[in-house]
């Protein structure tokens, strides 16, 4: 089969293109999947960087967690899936485990979910770590309730745009930050109440406004940085933060957070992958079962701003290196 791999890391231009022998089914509850596309993540980019996959003697590596595509064969204990039908799935592509950006991958059938049937392969393989992300950061680790209030920084992203709709499906009031007219139409468009220029307007300030002085509920960090340490002040005494990045302690301090009594919770869905933890992942695969309802019934909407073929992985990996993207970005396999 054709993939997309990598020997040492380093720059875009490490990924390349090749025939590999095709994965084939090695446990009784596996199924193989012909992919028809894979999602382009953040984490790949820095997996491609440090070159932290596998050890060297593994090499190639394939990168890739979001994957949807076809059943082509199951394992002889399989019971979700029968050949032909459309899965979508985060599996694969971290701790030693083969990725996506290929034409074909074996996973647990456990692990994967039914495709949403109103979306394309495209739009199913951009959904399935920024839902997973969403959905655990706003519901397991803060505790959404509705008619809370809730901040979720960079809601035009690929993440964000995603915590945004779960935030509104959940009852919840929603502001959130953005850098353009044409993104606050975007996350206007998904449900935002209100949409927060950031490059000129003082967040915390405006956060406040809104707020009456409190403060939200919760805030949603996808930024990092400065920025993490700076929305503790848009939260409420007893309020939640939800990170999905590790805090730099170079960059700020806890003190507000400390004062205002915050509970800050860390989010990295791939946690079960990278420790093998079957429940946690049986969990996540229930997520995407979930969410695939609440697109079909066009609750929930998907946001593929760029799609490039399998051959082109390193311009894909440019364009996200880039900064500043709306939605997600795919590969497809025609």
């Amino acid at each position: 089969m054709k993939a997309i791999v990598f020997d040492l890391p380093g720059s875009p231009e490490v990924l390349k293109l090749i025939d590999i022998p095709a994965p084939t089914i090695q446990h009784d509850r596996e199924i193989l999947v012909r992919l028809r596309a894979a999602g382009v993540n953040p984490i790949d980019i820095k997996l491609r960087q440090r070159g932290a996959l596998k050890q060297p003697e593994n090499t190639p590596h394939i990168l890739g967690c979001d994957g949807a595509g076809v059943v082509e064969a199951i394992g002889t204990k399989v019971q979700k899936f029968q050949v032909g039908d459309e899965v979508y799935f985060c599996n694969g592509g971290v701790g030693g485990l083969t990725g996506n950006y290929a034409e074909l991958t074996v996973i647990d059938e456990r692990f994967a979910a039914k495709k949403p049937t109103s979306i394309s392969f495209s739009e199913a393989a951009a959904a399935p770590l920024v839902l997973i992300t969403a959905w655990e950061s706003l519901c397991d680790r803060a505790r959404l309730q509705a008619g809370q209030k809730v901040l979720i920084l960079a809601g035009a992203g690929g993440v964000g745009h995603v915590a945004i709709q779960l935030a509104k499906l959940k009852g919840a009031d929603v502001c959130t930050t953005i850098s353009s007219e044409e993104k606050a139409n975007f996350v206007r468009e998904l449900g935002a109440d209100l949409p927060i220029f950031y490059k000129n307007t003082d967040v915390v300030d405006a956060v406040l406004g809104w707020t009456k002085g409190k403060g939200v509920d919760i805030a949603f960090d996808t930024v990092g940085g400065e920025t993490f340490y700076q929305t503790f002040s848009s939260v409420r005494i007893y309020g939640d933060v939800v990170t999905i990045l590790e805090p730099d302690s170079t960059l700020g301090n806890l003190k507000t957070a400390r004062l205002r009594n915050l509970r800050i919770s860390l989010e990295l869905m791939l946690t079960p992958m990278l420790h093998g933890l079957v429940d946690e992942q049986i969990q996540q695969a229930k997520i995407l079962e979930e969410c695939a309802h609440s697109i079909d019934s066009g609750l929930l909407k998907i946001k593929v701003s760029n799609k490039f073929p399998l051959e082109e992985a390193a311009a894909a990996h440019k364009l996200l290196e880039s900064g500043s993207i709306t939605g997600k970005i795919v590969l497809v396999n025609c």
